[in-house]
């Protein structure tokens, strides 16, 4: 049907271009037989000298075709002269003016209708087009859902495939055992979920468990991103979640996938101005379809997205998603089982410990993990190895956290030793407080902006607790001091360098943040200070107010430089009791440019290290 119709599309066009060009066939004079052009005074001289016997004028009188005695023609461009019909008369020359063409009137009743029919056949092949479906002209589809069916799912990934989230996966196998098994379920009065929303920070495996849910239910599966439902066009967007429904309620049960669901489901009313009429539209009809006056039984919807602090609170509620499933980032053990999951498509070297990897990897994602292996084996590549060894993986990390080395960089010799006793002091201050992260690598090879680097490898009880003592907090500061204080003390305060800036914008931060969030001030006590800042387009406040008074401003600068004077003292007597491990480490790192925790964890064993006390 739709081959028929461009057919008859292409005929139109054809006959359009005939009746163009016929039209200009027709519309164009006849030759002239005339072999030469004369001039208009050779002409008035001719005809003066009886030469001329007749003459036929052009309509416009601006041409002339004349006949000489001898029978030979020319053509003459005439002059506006008044006088030359009486010359021509009294000089016996025939005068016959040529009779004015007139068009066919085929031809302009032709022209008269061709934009007529043109707009109209146009109009009627659209309609048809669209109303045969089949993908037809999208601007006659507006409306239409743009959700993709599956009726028997082949993503080809199933909960097998989806590891290091097993509380988030446990809620949706239940989902996919109630639709295959509802009996079970409704026996002991349980009813069906509504809706199932998965939160948690990008990468951690949202689409993916709504893959493994397609993959693992046997019931057909809607998928579509929420940026689908919003048009420019007013109503658009309504009327593709009418569509949605109406065909999930054909095939239910069913699963519906909605990604991104805040593109559509943010809070109403929000931000300067107001909203977007036309995304609250479209809200307002997901909220009326998800929990109106008509159930939609059968029908689950499996939403995802990673900013649930934006989304309606109608939305959220009970009867419309009726669980809220964290997908977070994985722990150690999780993380172990997305590498064994990825590594399987990767040919690791035997003495590559995905154990080890998992332990230096805190705060990773899955979908950071996939990438780090799949940078190792690039890696590999380049170096034109047949297995991915653990160089591969250990520079994968590095530059993913920090950026790829720059080791082609020219570096003089004295800033490669200034850079030294930057990273060695951050390394020495870091393995002598007490209870702070092991460091894990000291480098001064340049990687992205900086000019060198010191790994430390994070608790992972602090890292998933999120909790971090007032006695970490200090050490944290006084490592970030430690690179700022060694150059003083190697070079003098006067010959300090700028690359401590970042540093001690850290230092700057984390003491504020202990005064005014954490409650961890002696003249201010247990109180947070300062109201959160929240996006303007949010419906948050526009701007931080302060919630207390200039003297407790005043108050808390005073407990800021109290926080970071004793973090650079604790960092400056912490090197000067340890300036031999300093100056060792030092060259160490001058003859080598890395060391890793092995070599670091020799060097202080060579020596009897002064544990630095608590403040």
């Amino acid at each position: 049907m739709n081959k028929r119709w461009r057919n008859i599309g292409l005929y139109v066009l054809i006959v359009v271009v005939v009746i163009f060009v016929g039209s200009a066939f027709f519309d164009k004079p006849s030759p002239t037989k005339s072999s030469r052009t004369l001039r208009y005074s050779d002409f008035i001289e001719a005809v003066q000298e009886k030469q001329i016997s007749r003459v036929l004028i052009s309509p416009d009188k601006g041409t002339a075709q004349i006949v000489e005695s001898d029978g030979n023609r020319a053509l003459v461009n005439l002059a506006p002269d008044q006088q030359l019909l009486q010359l021509l008369t009294d000089n016996d020359v025939d005068i016959a003016v040529q009779p004015t063409t007139q068009a066919n009137p085929l031809q302009q009743a032709a022209t008269s209708l061709i934009f007529p029919i043109l707009l109209l056949g146009g109009l009627f092949f659209l309609f048809r087009r669209a109303g045969s479906g089949g993908g037809g002209n999208p601007a006659m589809n507006f409306g239409k859902s743009k959700a993709r069916l599956q009726m028997e799912p082949e993503t080809k990934v199933t909960f097998g495939d989806v590891a290091g989230i097993e509380g988030a996966k446990l809620e949706l196998t239940e989902v996919v055992d109630f639709l295959k098994n509802p009996d079970r379920f409704t026996a002991v009065g349980a009813k069906i979920p509504k809706g199932v929303l998965l939160v948690g920070p990008p990468g951690t495996g949202k689409t993916l468990l709504a893959k493994a849910v397609a993959g693992e239910a046997s019931v057909p599966f809607f998928s579509i991103s929420g940026s689908e439902f919003v048009e420019m066009f007013v109503g658009v967007g309504a009327s593709r979640v009418r569509d949605l429904f109406e065909q999930a309620k054909k095939n239910a049960p069913c699963i519906v996938f909605i990604d991104e669901i805040d593109a559509v489901g943010r809070q109403r009313g929000a931000g300067l101005g107001g909203g977007n009429d036309e995304r609250e539209q479209t809200l307002n009809q997901l909220l009326t379809e998800m929990d109106g006056f008509e159930g939609n039984s059968g029908i689950i919807i499996v939403a995802a997205t990673n900013r649930p602090d934006v989304l309606d609170s109608a939305l959220m509620r009970p009867g419309r998603f009726d669980r809220q499933v964290t997908v977070d980032r994985p722990d150690y053990s999780g993380r172990l089982q997305i590498l064994n999951v990825h590594a399987k498509s990767k040919t690791l070297s035997k003495a590559v410990d995905l154990d080890q990897v998992a332990r230096r990897t805190p705060g990773f994602t899955g979908a950071d993990l996939a990438n780090l292996l799949n940078e190792a084996a690039i890696l590999a590549a380049r170096r034109e190895l047949t297995e991915v060894s653990n160089d591969e993986v250990s520079d994968a990390i590095e530059r993913i956290m920090v950026g790829p080395e720059k080791k082609d960089s020219v570096i003089s010799e004295k800033r490669k030793k200034l850079v030294a006793y930057h990273e060695a002091g951050h390394a020495v201050v870091g393995a002598v407080m007490p209870d702070y992260d092991p460091v894990q690598k000291i480098s001064i090879i340049p990687r992205g902006g900086a000019g060198g680097l010191t790994f430390f490898t994070p608790s992972e009880e602090r890292m998933e607790s999120g909790l971090y003592s007032r006695s970490y907090l200090q050490n944290q500061m006084a490592v970030a001091l430690g690179g700022r204080v060694a150059e003083e003390i190697i070079y003098g305060e006067d010959e300090v360098t700028t690359g401590a800036s970042n540093d001690l914008k850290q230092v700057a931060s984390v003491a504020r943040q202990m005064i005014t969030k954490f409650g961890m001030s002696d003249k201010l006590g247990p109180v947070a200070l300062g109201r959160s800042q929240g996006g303007m387009f949010l419906g948050r406040d526009i701007s931080a107010e302060r919630d207390f008074s200039e003297d407790t401003a005043a108050t808390i600068d005073s407990e800021v430089s109290v926080l970071v004077e004793i973090a650079y003292e604790r960092a400056k007597k912490a090197l000067n009791d340890n300036r031999q491990v300093l100056e060792e480490l030092t060259a160490m790192l001058m003859e080598t440019e890395t060391v890793d925790s092995l070599e670091f964890q020799d060097l202080l064993i060579r020596h009897e290290v002064k544990v630095a006390e608590y403040a």
